[in-house]
């Protein structure tokens, strides 16, 4: 049975989220603050290092996040690119709305929770970046689509076998609106998911074109899984997955589509992807180019510093990493060694362990001269410092953080602060 997910309710589901209480779900929050609603809490605008927050405790600055936001909006427009930017990053329902504010078309997602989770909020374009074979799920997609004519949904499919169990989940739920369906190709042997062949390819479309409860709308897949990815690998694979729509068209696989989904682009090569979609020749239809980058929304100190194209094309602009990690140190047990209160609970530590930054003391913030994160346990941060490290117990320690979708995932509503501290909204998440 499909809920009340249109968007009127996504926007009172929004605004019932500042009026949850504050309590023991949410940790790094003052623990005076229990028991107000987090718009309450927002309202006195309370300092993060003054105010009684309490450490750990994850903040994303609300200056770099604006700014990330308004640089994507900038260049997909520049490059004429739709944008539906992953929402797997933060699943923050309130982040959806100002990506959508500035410019995306929908959010791509990953998994069917996710996709409840969009909907409870009243997004009304889903691109699932993934195969849908589960019946009860499609049974619920089914629904949501019978029941609001302006939402749109479209996912992957890469077999024959899994279209035939779409097909057969739509048919016993009784679907009365087709589910749009792009072919996935595989970046190449070895890759991820995806059709490995065109052959193959083709097989798909037509077990699709012979189901009544689907759509064929597109061709789709993920650059970022090209085996030993390179600026002329990737373009390569791009220009055979545009080559793929071309090929769908010519043989009227497209026919009775009002536009047709061509769609790719993860965060650390979504300059090839304006590259070769630029390209796109003129088809029966309209093409609508629909980039994917997610990671974007807060950037990091880490991995996507180090990947993201704004460093192959510098005047286009730069992202900035939006969060910063506090956390104290509690135990100075020898001049070569530190501990603060943070650990795997708290930050990313999948690509890289966190970066020590500043160092904050009587209100004074410096840098972390001479400080090194070197592990973590499930609690502590493992420090080494030099003869260079000013430390002490209580001192506060600032840490960039590596891979947004790890950091996100671990903290239920997260500050967002201006950078005097002022502490002037707080995300929630859904993982």
């Amino acid at each position: 049975m499909a809920l009340d997910t249109g968007p009127a309710h996504g926007t009172e589901a929004l605004a019932r989220l500042a009026e949850e209480h504050v309590d023991h779900r949410f940790k790094g929050l003052p623990p005076d603050a229990y028991g107000l609603t987090v718009a309450e809490l927002a309202g006195q605008r309370r300092n993060l290092f003054t105010d009684g927050f309490t450490t750990p405790v994850l903040a994303l600055s609300a200056e770099r996040l604006e700014h990330n936001l308004k640089l994507m909006e900038t260049y997909s427009a520049r490059h004429g690119l739709t944008f539906a930017p992953h929402g797997k990053t933060s699943m923050a329902p309130q982040l959806f709305q100002r990506q959508i504010e500035h410019g995306a078309w929908g959010i791509t997602l990953a998994v069917p929770h996710q996709v409840r989770v969009a909907r409870a909020f009243g997004v009304q374009r889903i691109f699932l970046a993934n195969e849908l074979v589960d019946a009860a799920a499609l049974r619920w997609v089914s629904s949501e689509l019978d029941a609001d004519p302006d939402f749109r949904f479209v996912c992957y499919a890469d077999s024959v076998r899994g279209v035939a169990l779409m097909d057969a989940a739509l048919t016993e739920a009784g679907a009365s609106r087709p589910v749009d369906v792009v072919v996935e190709l595989a970046a190449g042997e070895g890759a991820r998911t995806g059709v490995r062949t065109e052959a193959e390819c083709a097989a798909v479309a037509d077990a699709v074109a012979g189901a009544r409860t689907l759509r064929l709308a597109g061709v789709a897949g993920y650059e970022g899984e090209v085996p030993d990815a390179d600026p002329e690998k990737v373009h390569a694979w791009l220009r055979r997955l545009v080559a793929l729509a071309v090929d769908f068209d010519k043989a009227g696989r497209f026919e009775g589509l009002e536009e047709i989904v061509v769609s790719a682009g993860g965060s650390a090569w979504f300059d090839a992807v304006a590259d070769v979609f630029a390209e796109v020749p003129d088809l029966s239809v309209p093409v609508l180019k629909l980039l994917r980058s997610g990671a974007y929304v807060s950037h990091d100190d880490g991995h996507y510093r180090e990947l993201t194209p704004f460093n192959r094309v510098p005047e286009e602009g730069a992202l900035e990493p939006a969060f910063r990690l506090w956390s104290q140190v509690v135990s100075r047990p020898s001049p070569a060694q530190a501990f603060t209160n943070a650990g795997k609970r708290d930050a990313a530590y999948d690509l890289h362990l966190p970066f020590a930054q500043v160092v904050r003391r009587d209100g004074v913030e410096r840098p972390a001269t001479g400080i090194e994160v070197t592990g973590l346990s499930d609690q502590h941060a493992w420090l080494r410092t030099t003869a260079q490290a000013d430390l002490e117990v209580g001192d506060w320690l600032g840490t960039g953080l590596s891979h947004p979708c790890t950091s996100f995932d671990k903290w239920q509503l997260i500050p967002v602060a201006e950078a005097d501290g002022t502490v002037v909204d707080y995300i929630r998440t859904f993982f």
